[in-house]
């Protein structure tokens, strides 16, 4: 499925969260975060968030203004697979174990594609960021396709390790790779985000990688960073 440019909205809509939803192929919510000063004739990056096990694309989305209120437009995605209520009260989701990959692809596709109906993105700057599982699954849905992506920021993450597509040259050296990771981890051990990183390199992919002073959590400077790394690639297209 190509991308093509398609015509954006005119209006300047408020900053804020936005919700609607995909039908294909099954109605699945998109939930947006819209940067203050929205210039429709600007092309912005896209950022898709991608949860953890147990979150939701709203506590994912939470992340978007902590980055940038005004850099970028973001999204939050929905695991298919429903876990039940969470200990506050919200649902919790997961993308599965690898049955649900090709619902999560279209749905990752068309949530694309809608967005870049309603608003300017520019194509070549479509970033995946997930946390954990969700990291997981950037990988493996960017190694499946990586002429349709600009990056991936893997937060506290690993690449699959059973199910790993295998790598497709010289399309895989377009993609730009951030790694950010706990140095004390205990669920995904920093050493495997370090074999990543080392794999990743030894393929020619431009990646980067961060430790920070934490556990299996986001810290603040990880924000900071990506942020950085993000502008930093925009400036150089």
């Amino acid at each position: 499925m190509a991308f093509v440019d398609l015509t954006w909205r005119t209006f300047r809509p408020a900053e804020g969260y936005y919700t609607s939803e995909v039908r294909s192929p099954r109605p699945l919510p998109v939930r947006t975060f819209l940067p203050v000063g929205y210039e429709p004739r600007y092309p912005y990056p896209l950022l898709i968030f991608l949860h953890g096990h147990g979150g939701n694309e709203e506590q994912i989305l939470n992340l978007a203004p902590r980055l940038s209120r005004r850099n970028y437009i973001s999204i939050g995605l929905r695991g298919p697979l429903a876990l039940g209520r969470r200990k506050g009260g919200e649902f919790g989701y997961s993308w599965g174990d690898g049955a649900s990959t090709s619902l999560i692809e279209e749905y990752l596709l068309r949530a694309i594609e809608q967005t870049r109906l309603n608003y300017h993105i520019h194509s070549e700057r479509i970033y995946l960021a997930g946390f954990a599982e969700g990291a997981t699954l950037a990988y493996r849905l960017a190694l499946t396709f990586p002429e349709k992506l600009g990056g991936i920021i893997s937060f506290s993450g690993a690449m699959p390790r059973h199910d790993r597509p295998l790598f497709r040259y010289p399309a895989l050296r377009t993609l730009r790779v951030f790694i950010a990771h706990g140095i004390a981890d205990p669920v995904v051990p920093l050493s495997l985000a370090k074999e990543d990183h080392r794999l990743l390199y030894t393929a020619g992919v431009q990646v980067e990688m961060h430790t920070y002073p934490t556990t299996h959590k986001l810290h603040p400077y990880m924000l900071r960073d990506v942020n950085r790394w993000v502008i930093q690639r925009c400036s150089e297209e």
